[in-house]
């Protein structure tokens, strides 16, 4: 699966590639030379500083008195999208009081430093009109909000979704019911409880012998717009064997020296991105024509040279594809998506 196509994210060599099995899925593959770097950090969607205070989730007076206080604050998330205030250089969650919180499943996300709790709630937008006040979804408000708030609105944007998605107990089919503060549901014919699905999905930056960086076009996206390699991690495979796998079956190439960087939340609707690098054993590409369109090798400068050229597009701050292109090219990364 490629970058493009885990859900809601991520001119073609004609030499022939290694074959789609062997080396490049085999132990073997995963063995090298380190690649070194920073670990990436600050990455849009993977910060916050509220606790989330798991403790307080199953006790209900605490619950209960927490959502009578009025200095209280709720974020309210419709489809992915949450009422945001928008500025010239950055952005902030509109927050409620609970008593002006529209009804819908509730969920506490955290309580702060100076002990005020957060709650959200999978309901209907509404809240008073102000200028650059606008419901948006953290693809676009994500790298501009403060890391309470994106911490905050990944949270409550997960929790939200899968609440939508999970009413039915996958058991028997019966309704399921919200309990540990929206954190999980329970069955109440056959008493099983189940938790919010996380989908690992790995992405990688692969480079060659000269150190050229591995971009990819799938074959949903219009021409230009292109990303590293990704898709989700199988049942039974460890995500570094996912690398090898995904970039053997897409381009027919084999890695080595898989290196981990860094992860990042992605909730629409639930994945979790493992960031990677690996080293490529040659530079022939061959690409499975079905999920990928096309794929090329970029040497700095000539990354450089097809974005002015308005030739490609890479992807936008708020992903880990972003900071891990950047991370390698070694400074701010022009035309994004």
């Amino acid at each position: 699966m490629s970058a493009a196509s885990v859900p809601g994210r991520a001119d073609s060599a004609s030499s022939p590639g290694f074959p789609l099995t062997g080396p490049a899925l085999t132990g073997p593959a995963l063995t090298g030379p380190a690649l070194t770097g920073p670990a990436l950090t600050g990455l849009a969607l993977a910060r916050g500083d509220v606790d989330r205070a798991g403790h307080r989730r199953v006790d209900e007076s605490w619950l209960e008195a927490a959502w009578a206080d009025p200095a209280t604050r709720v974020v309210a998330v419709e489809r992915g999208q949450a009422l945001v205030a928008f500025s010239d250089q950055d952005a902030g969650l509109a927050f409620s009081a609970p008593a002006q919180a529209p009804d819908g499943v509730r969920f506490l996300l955290g309580i702060d430093s100076g002990g005020r709790a957060y709650f959200g709630v999978a309901g209907p937008l509404s809240g008073p009109a102000g200028p650059g006040l606008r419901p948006a979804s953290l693809r676009e408000a994500g790298p501009l909000l403060s890391d309470r708030d994106a911490g905050l609105l990944t949270h409550a944007v997960a929790l939200a979704n899968w609440h939508e998605t999970f009413t039915h107990c996958p058991r028997c089919g019966a309704p399921t019911e919200p309990i540990a503060s929206g954190h999980a549901r329970k069955c109440p014919v056959d008493g099983s409880e189940h938790f919010p699905r996380v989908d690992p999905a790995m992405i990688v930056l692969v480079t060659d012998p000269a150190d050229r960086a591995l971009l990819a076009r799938n074959a949903q996206w219009p021409p230009g717009r292109v990303s590293i390699l990704a898709g989700f991690v199988e049942a039974g495979e460890s995500a570094e064997q996912a690398v090898a796998r995904e970039v053997a079956e897409e381009t027919g190439i084999s890695v080595s020296a898989v290196t981990y960087l860094g992860s990042q939340p992605w909730p629409m609707p639930q994945s979790l991105m493992l960031g990677f690098r690996a080293l490529a054993g040659h530079a022939d590409i061959r690409v499975d024509a079905h999920e990928i369109a096309e794929a090329n090798w970029y040497s700095r400068a000539e990354l450089a040279t097809a974005v002015a050229a308005g030739r490609i597009r890479l992807p936008p701050p708020v992903s880990i594809a972003h900071r891990i292109i950047e991370s390698w090219y070694g400074s701010e990364l022009p035309g994004s998506w």
